[in-house]
């Protein structure tokens, strides 16, 4: 088999990036011979206002140069992953012309939200799934900007218009259950929507090394912004004083000196992969107190891996993530007296969380290895195939 994947790269490193790269790597481990396309953020610094929202609604570049790899490579299919800004819908077209069928995962909930975290003033909303988004161009949701909001929102009005992601598109995957119901009330046709979960390699020790392994205090692994309850963290830890016990914080992001100024968090700054492992195995618990609505919890099935297990806002992706009392505790989210509750519970109680990390860890051998994902991955490839008036282009 040979694939295409497609992504267009942050300028911040995200949880995207990172299952784009690993996903990649899953396949070549398997045999699959993979051809990468990638756009990176980095390129709108050269670019004017005008440049940016014409490729972000019909990405004239990426089509050719993708119509170009198709020609030279001849990909059985195409999986994109982040197609915002500069790849935008259009090669889903290009793909169509050569009769080569198209996997799209759904990261975040950009088809439905021009904002793409169906967050507003710190809360969840609904307001564009299923309709115009013309609302958030009124309460300028992308960036706090009317024309940019007006920009994201056209392209996603033009590619509705035009079938793009109703005709264009062989399967779509959503991270969680919970995703997908969001993306069935927006309208795409159940039957391409496939659900499969993001996987991390097992890093851990063994069993016997990790139950002998000293666990003590918190750790928060993530973008430090406002939808991922920084805020909400801060206060908690305040709330708690001298009994917040060690509550390490590793990440960047534009909260990141208020994180530095709060008395009772360790800011540690960013760290690589292998060193969060290792404050993962060293921590009684992971907090992820999103305030949005989350598609999946990447750090929290780390976190699952290294029998940590997770205090998290009891919404969205990560509320199907976490089983309540089972591999971790929900928080309401927001609250920050809540979220004090819960950590201040799990520091009194050590041998329950450590009997939590041991599900949280078996729920990650059951559903997040990498073996697990390629058997799904490689099914829904399988199924696209197979559709009437899908060509086999080997």
């Amino acid at each position: 088999m040979r694939v295409l994947i497609v992504h267009n790269r942050y300028q911040l490193r995200g949880g995207e990036d990172v299952v784009a790269e690993a996903e990649a790597a899953l396949l070549r481990a398997n045999g699959v011979e993979v051809q990468v396309y990638q756009r990176s953020n980095d390129e709108l610094r050269d670019m004017s206002a005008a440049q940016a929202a014409l490729s972000t609604i019909w990405s004239r570049r990426a089509a050719r140069e993708i119509a170009d790899l198709c020609q030279q490579r001849r990909p059985d299919l195409i999986h994109f992953h982040n197609t915002f800004p500069l790849v935008s819908a259009a090669p889903y077209w290009t793909a169509a012309a050569r009769g080569i069928p198209v996997v799209q995962t759904l990261h975040n909930f950009r088809l439905l939200c021009p904002q793409a975290m169906l967050l507003r003033d710190g809360r969840p909303c609904h307001d564009c799934v299923g309709r115009l988004p013309w609302r958030a161009v009124a309460h300028r949701c992308y960036r706090d900007s009317l024309l940019q909001s007006g920009v994201a929102a056209g392209a996603l009005v033009a590619h509705r218009l035009l079938g793009s992601y109703r005709h264009r598109v062989q399967a779509y995957i959503a991270l969680s259950q919970f995703s997908r119901l969001q993306y069935l009330a927006g309208g795409l046709p159940p039957q391409r929507l496939h659900v499969k979960p993001n996987f991390v390699p097992d890093h851990a020790a063994s069993q016997q090394q990790q139950q002998q392994q000293q666990r003590d205090g918190g750790l928060f692994v993530g973008r430090l912004s406002a939808e991922k309850g920084v805020a909400t963290l801060i206060a908690a830890s305040a709330l708690l004083g001298q009994h917040a016990g060690p509550l390490r914080v590793v990440g960047d992001g534009p909260l990141a000196e208020a994180v530095a100024q709060a008395a009772q968090l360790d800011y540690l700054g960013p760290r690589s992969a292998p060193q969060v492992q290792d404050l993962m195995r060293g921590s009684s618990f992971l907090v992820a107190p999103s305030t949005c609505l989350e598609t999946f919890g990447l750090a929290a099935v780390e976190a699952f891996a290294a029998g940590l297990p997770v205090i998290a806002s009891g919404h969205g992706g990560l509320g199907e993530l976490i089983q309540d009392g089972v591999t971790g505790l929900h928080v309401r989210p927001g609250d920050a007296a809540d979220l004090a509750s819960a950590i201040g519970w799990a520091r009194r109680h050590p041998a329950a969380m450590l009997a939590m990390g041991r599900a949280a860890r078996a729920r990650y051998l059951e559903h997040y290895t990498p073996q697990r994902n390629f058997a799904l991955l490689h099914a829904i490839y399988q199924h696209v195939l197979s559709l009437p008036g899908a060509r086999h282009v080997a």
